[in-house]
């Protein structure tokens, strides 16, 4: 049974910075493509990030692009997300995802999720 575990979270100034780890058991981890989302209160759940199986394909979405770096560590099973230059736009629950369907690049329709973490940047 695939389990993701986010970790990382908090509360920040605008401008700060915090790093996402996301820790998988269950697979192997390096088979698969990975992602994070994020969902703000009152929004439905949006795509941030997706980093493929290999480490070497990366997809951000715009407003994040510049800002946030995702990477995995495949001897680590694990996936990090260093936020940069944080907004209060940021602030949401970020969830971790992995593909359920291996040598992707991390951005599919099916995924499996962790059980989030909160990120609050204040002004």
């Amino acid at each position: 049974q695939v389990q993701l575990v986010e970790s990382g979270g908090g509360l920040v100034q605008a401008g700060g910075s915090l790093r996402l780890s996301c820790a998988a058991s269950g697979r192997t981890f390096s088979w698969y493509g990975m992602a994070w989302f994020r969902q703000a209160p009152g929004k439905e759940r949006e795509f941030v990030v997706a980093i493929g199986w290999s480490g070497r394909s990366t997809s951000y979405a715009d407003s994040v692009k510049g800002r946030f770096t995702i990477s995995r560590d495949n001897a680590k099973n694990t996936v990090y997300l260093q936020m940069n230059s944080l907004k209060p736009e940021d602030t949401a629950v970020y969830y971790c995802a992995a593909e359920t369907i291996p040598y992707g690049v991390g951005k599919s329709e099916n995924y499996y999720w962790g059980q989030g973490t909160q990120v609050t940047v204040s002004s």
